[in-house]
């Protein structure tokens, strides 16, 4: 259970945060052993229908857990101790209340006797990735914890960087697409049914594409408020079928995989970020088999995930992890299974691993950016070609009225 209090510490100063406690009065005789005297406590997120708790774990973003991680392990390699560690960093998170509950409670496990790796299992505020527990809980057993935290940054701040790029990238794109669907949207409700008044006046027969751009205002003019309930019901339904129904996003994410180039794309980047975790778990001393499993579930595609899940059964059967992976239905890249392959011959798994991170990563960045400067000339003829359509066929009955 987590408890919310307010209070005064020993120098008299206000403090206010989260504790987690096996009931009230385990919370108050743990925050008395903090050294505060408690003003209120109150159960934080108490379960709205009997046992059933709607509250769920904050996360943090992978630039938050990044910069944490890489700071632990700066205060770690100056050879102070862990607990010391986390109070330093709780000093630079004070004005944020997330970050510092859930250190504030890693820091009272600690102080109970358990370890790093415990703690963060234990604690219930912010729910971290499996394989991060994971390299924890090997590389402290390992006494590499330094170490690993400051690859485990590395990897983070990657995968922020590349979120961050793909967003930024697609931001141009994403806006042409949205002020050309708005000034569509304005000249077909708007404009079209103004000049439709003019041509009705006169009682001219309308040229075929006229006709058809009258028709195509009017229905969205009496209809609009239909069109947007369906494309709403649409979003929702598909996001519903994509969250809980495992049989339609596997559909989903085979198609991705199937659609030409934006497959590659898909691929290129799940077997990166594969490749990278593997690497780091690997070196942290990670089991070959649960290296596989926790890499698979950093994936977001379900195919590929599936697949290299099955594939870590057979490897727990005595098969090699790239014979697993070529029996596979879907083809995985070659040169992937090849390089694995390779590893596992010459015994340098984690490095071949790590080469084809920095390989996919890169590659993806390319087709990314081609992808891009095809797509931005596309949607410039594409809007120019549909505002076009709709300009000429209303000023067409008045060439024809002239010519007449």
């Amino acid at each position: 259970m987590v408890f919310k209090y307010k209070g005064l510490d020993a120098q008299g100063d206000k403090s206010r945060g989260l504790i987690e406690a096996a009931d009230l009065e385990d919370a108050k005789r743990r925050i008395k052993n903090k050294g505060i005297f408690y003003t209120s406590i109150t159960e934080e997120g108490e379960p709205l229908f009997g046992n059933i708790s709607l509250k769920r774990k904050k996360t943090l973003t992978p630039t938050e857990l990044s910069i944490l991680s890489r700071d632990l392990s700066i205060y770690l390699k100056s050879g102070i101790s862990i607990v010391n560690a986390l109070r330093l960093a709780g000093n630079q998170y004070s004005k944020n209340p997330k970050m510092s509950n859930f250190l504030n409670a890693i820091i009272t496990l600690l102080d109970e006797g358990k370890s790093f790796h415990q703690a963060l299992e234990s604690q219930e505020i912010i729910g971290l990735p499996e394989f991060y527990k994971q390299s924890v809980k090997v590389s402290e057993n390992s006494g590499i914890l330094e170490e690993v935290l400051l690859e485990l940054s590395i990897f983070l701040k990657e995968q922020s960087r590349v979120s961050k790029q793909i967003q930024s990238a697609f931001a141009y794109p994403a806006f042409i697409i949205v002020v050309s669907l708005f000034m569509v949207t304005f000249m077909i409700t708007f404009v079209v049914p103004k000049i439709t008044g003019i041509f009705s006046q006169l009682g001219q027969k309308l040229p075929a594409i006229t006709q058809f751009v009258i028709d195509l205002s009017d229905f969205f003019s009496n209809h609009y408020v239909m069109m947007t309930l369906t494309i709403v019901a649409v979003i929702v339904t598909f996001s519903a079928l994509m969250k809980f129904n495992p049989k339609f996003k596997y559909m989903v994410h085979l198609l991705a995989l199937k659609t030409p180039f934006f497959g590659d794309i898909v691929q290129s980047s799940e077997l990166g970020r594969f490749s990278y975790i593997a690497s780091v778990l690997i070196r942290s001393g990670v089991p070959f088999v649960q290296t596989i499993n926790l890499g698979a579930n950093v994936m977001n595609n379900t195919v590929i995930k599936e697949k290299f899940l099955r594939a870590s059964s057979k490897v727990v059967e005595g098969s090699k992890f790239s014979n697993a992976l070529m029996k596979e239905g879907f083809e995985i890249d070659k040169s992937f299974v090849q390089a694995i392959a390779l590893g596992e011959e010459t015994s340098q798994v984690s490095n071949i691993l790590q080469n084809l991170s920095d390989l996919y990563f890169e590659e993806n960045r390319d087709k990314i950016g081609v992808f891009l400067s095809l797509l931005e000339p596309m949607l410039m003829l594409f809007v120019g070609g549909v505002i076009g359509f709709i300009v000429s066929a209303m000023l067409l009955p008045i060439f024809s009225m002239n010519i007449g």
